[in-house]
C-alpha cells in the first residue's frame, strides 16, 4: 500500500487542553424562542457520507468566536412535536489555543478496510457486561451510548437531515437487550430480546442543522432523554484529548451494524489523523453503527489509572480532498471542549455545575 504525505490545511477550534481537569468554557443559554411544531418529513439516513476539500478547510479555518456561539445554539425537540430554540453565550476559559496539526494520511477502501475486524458479541454474560451494556439501539436504525441515568448519545442525522426531523423521530424510542424470561423463545442473541424505551425530549445543536453541507459533520450529535431512568451503568465523557494521549492511540465502539442483525458489534483501531471537529479512523462499520460512543482509555490523574471515556460519536464516511489528492475515512465527531460544556447542560440543565467536570 503505497503512502502519501500530505500536508493538510487543518481546522482553527477551542482545542482542549493536555491535560483533563482544565475549566470548560462557560456555555451561557441567553434566550428560548418557541418555533413551530416538526413536520417529521425526512427520510432515515443509516450511512451518512460527506465531502470535504481544501475550501471546505479553508471555511472552518476562517471561523469567528461568534460563529462557534451560533453553531453551539440548539433547537430542542419535545414528545409532543413542539421546538423551542435556545441561543447561547460561550466564554472560552483554561485551555483554549489555537494549533494546526500536520498529519501522514494514508489512502484505502472504504468502510472495511481488507479483512473485516468487527466483532460480534455474543453471550449473555457479554452483551450484558459494562461498557457492551451501555450500547444501545435508536427506533429510527441507529445506534446510541447511555452517558447518564436518564441520557443517550447518539448522531444527529440519525433523527435529522439539516432540515428536518425523520419520519421515526416522532415517537422516538430506545432499545435495550434485555435476557428475556425462560428458555427458548429468544429473538435476540443469547435469549435476549429488544426493550423499547420512550424518548421524551431530543436535542441537537444549530451547527447540525443551520448547514446540512460538507462540513456539517463537526456537529453531527444530538442528545435523547428518556422518559424514566434506565438503572444501568453508562459512560462517562471526556474532552476528547490528542490520539497520542490515549492508551495504544486507539478508539473503540460497539453498534447495530445492519449486516448484521440482532447482532451487537464491537470494533477497535488506531486513529488516522485528526482535526479540531473529527476523527478520522479505518475501523470496520456499516450503516447502523453511525451514533455508536466512540471512546478511549484516557488517564485520570487523580485516580492514576487508565479510564474507559467516550471521546466523540461516530459519524459515518468522509472523502477527503487535501492539495489534490484523494483520502478516505470512517468519521466520528470529536468531544471538543464547547460541545463537552453543551452536552452537560443538557444533561444536569445547570451550566455552573458542568464548570469543573
Amino acid at each position: 500500500m503505497t503512502r502519501c504525505r500530505v500536508i493538510a490545511l487543518l481546522l482553527l477550534s477551542f482545542l482542549p487542553g493536555a491535560a483533563a481537569g482544565g475549566l470548560l468554557p462557560a456555555l451561557v443559554p441567553q434566550s428560548t424562542l418557541q418555533l413551530g411544531r416538526a413536520r417529521f418529513s425526512a427520510q432515515p439516513v443509516l450511512e451518512l457520507t460527506t465531502r470535504c476539500d481544501d475550501a471546505c478547510a479553508q471555511r472552518e479555518a476562517a471561523l469567528a468566536p461568534q460563529d462557534f456561539q451560533e453553531h453551539l445554539s440548539y433547537e430542542t425537540l419535545y414528545a409532543n412535536g413542539t421546538r423551542t430554540l435556545t441561543t447561547v453565550e460561550l466564554s472560552p476559559r483554561g485551555g483554549g489555543t489555537e494549533k494546526r496539526w500536520q498529519r501522514w494520511r494514508r489512502r484505502r477502501k472504504r468502510q472495511i478496510y481488507g479483512t473485516d475486524g468487527r466483532f460480534s458479541i455474543s453471550g449473555t454474560h457479554f452483551l450484558l457486561d459494562f461498557p457492551f451494556s451501555a450500547t444501545v439501539k435508536i427506533s429510527t436504525g441507529c445506534t446510541g451510548v447511555l452517558v447518564s441515568e436518564r441520557h443517550v448519545l447518539t448522531a444527529a442525522h440519525c433523527i435529522h437531515d439539516g432540515k428536518d426531523y425523520v419520519k421515526g423521530a416522532r415517537k422516538m424510542k430506545v432499545g435495550f437487550l434485555t435476557p428475556l424470561q425462560g428458555a427458548g423463545n429468544g429473538t435476540g442473541p443469547g435469549g435476549l430480546a429488544m426493550r423499547w424505551a420512550h424518548v421524551q425530549r431530543t436535542q441537537v445543536p444549530k451547527g447540525w442543522i443551520r448547514s446540512p453541507n460538507s462540513v456539517s459533520m463537526d456537529y453531527d450529535y444530538a442528545l435523547l432523554e428518556l422518559r424514566r431512568p434506565h438503572q444501568r451503568p453508562y459512560m462517562k465523557l471526556a474532552v476528547a484529548p490528542a490520539a497520542e494521549e490515549m492508551a495504544g492511540k486507539r478508539i473503540h465502539f460497539s453498534g447495530f451494524d445492519s449486516d448484521r442483525p440482532g447482532e451487537l458489534v464491537y470494533r477497535f483501531c488506531r486513529v488516522e489523523d485528526e482535526t479540531a471537529h473529527l476523527i478520522y479512523q479505518h475501523c470496520d462499520a456499516r450503516p447502523g453503527a453511525s451514533g455508536s460512543g466512540v471512546y478511549g482509555k484516557v488517564w485520570d490523574p487523580i485516580q492514576h489509572k487508565w479510564e474507559r471515556k467516550v471521546v466523540g460519536v461516530f459519524s459515518g464516511h468522509q472523502w477527503l480532498e487535501v492539495a489534490g489528492e484523494q483520502h478516505d475515512y470512517n468519521v466520528a465527531v470529536r468531544l471538543t471542549a464547547p460541545k463537552f460544556a453543551q452536552i452537560c447542560y443538557w444533561i444536569k440543565g445547570d451550566y455552573k455545575s458542568c464548570q469543573n467536570e
